[in-house]
């Protein structure tokens, strides 16, 4: 009885997700190369929302406008990524799955996840910054991978190269 209740536990994949091409290139690898048995595989995608009053950063008269005018460009930017994330998983069979909005800084909103879910693995992108920005903005997969209970895999999308 153990035995099969164990081989019928399956190992949790959060991946994080967004509408730039470095997640959604991740995305896709980690659907095509990590999942070819999805039946094993329990998938949770996450989506991090900036809080608004964070990204603007500003005050004075008319800001409650302003702000209200980025919540709703910041839900349906959220809607459009948790429609790509469905219609992937559709076209790819995987039946398996839940999609997460979550407001907060992706850093900790993914590493709770992680904890929440507990998952195996932790997929993010990386935007490739070098020193100087990954120092001024933070590099989320830097945090992940140091602070994550669990496997982080940091998938990098090849730079293209023009030269022949």
């Amino acid at each position: 009885m153990e035995a099969a209740m164990a081989s019928s536990i399956k190992n949790v994949i959060i991946i994080g997700i967004d509408d730039n091409d470095e997640s959604t290139y991740s995305l896709e690898w980690t659907l095509d190369h990590l999942l070819v048995s999805a039946s094993r595989f329990r998938v949770v995608f996450i989506h991090v929302k900036v809080p608004a009053h964070s990204v603007l950063r500003i005050s004075g008269p008319g800001v409650a406008d302003v702000m209200s005018i980025v919540e709703k460009d910041q839900r349906k930017h959220a809607a459009a990524v948790e429609v790509r994330a469905r219609e992937l998983c559709l076209r790819r069979q995987i039946t398996d799955y839940e999609v997460e909005v979550v407001e907060g800084d992706p850093r900790t909103v993914l590493c709770d996840a992680v904890d929440k879910h507990h998952a195996d693995v932790l997929v993010v992108g990386s935007h490739g910054y070098g020193k100087l920005k990954r120092v001024i903005l933070g590099s989320v997969s830097d945090y992940c991978a140091h602070h994550a209970h669990c496997s982080v895999l940091i998938v990098k999308k090849p730079k293209i190269n023009s030269k022949k």
